[in-house]
Order: structure tokens, then C-alpha cells, then sequence
């Protein structure tokens, strides 16, 4: 995935991260039905408790090859936030690794 500038791309960037991420979170609950959007919460998923929560974290950490830190593990709201900080680690902002 590539730093995107405009708008429509963005969009698409974030879809495809939901994409993946909804990928991931199937596999770890066995639940093919998981589909994600920006706004979706662990609440929000049969399933999503915390011991889930943080093997998908790690899951999207080792795909990407990023690493949360604690303080945003513990305040992510949904998923849309997570998508965002992936984003930002991606573009190689020099707090993100």
C-alpha cells in the first residue's frame, strides 16, 4: 500500500485496510458473516473480547509489520481508529515505529 494524497484514494486505501482487517478477524473467530466498517466497535462482534482483541491486533502488527504502542492499544474506539494509526505508521511518520 502506497501514501495517498487525494481524497477518492484515501478512501480506497482506508477499504482496502477494512478489507484485510475484516479478513483477519474472520480468521481468528472462524466467522465468514465479519464484515467491518470505520465505525465498528469489538462490541459490535460476536466474539471480539479481549483476548481476541489483542490477536488481531497482533495479527494486523505482524501483516503489516507495525507496532502499537500500549497507550493506543488501550484507547482505540473502534475500528476506524486503528485503520487510521495503520495508515499513519505506513507513511512513515517518524513517532510510528
Amino acid at each position: 500500500m502506497t501514501l495517498v494524497t487525494d481524497r477518492k484514494a484515501w478512501h480506497m486505501a482506508n477499504q482496502e485496510l477494512l478489507s484485510i482487517f475484516a479478513g483477519i478477524l474472520r480468521d481468528l473467530l472462524l466467522d465468514d458473516s465479519i464484515e467491518l466498517t470505520m465505525e465498528t466497535r469489538r462490541e459490535d462482534v460476536c466474539g471480539w473480547d479481549s483476548f481476541n482483541y489483542i490477536n488481531f491486533l497482533v495479527a494486523v502488527e505482524a501483516r503489516f509489520d507495525v507496532r502499537f504502542k500500549i497507550a493506543d492499544i488501550e484507547s482505540f474506539p473502534n475500528v476506524g481508529a486503528i485503520v487510521t494509526e495503520v495508515t499513519r505508521m505506513l507513511a512513515g511518520s517518524p513517532a510510528a515505529r
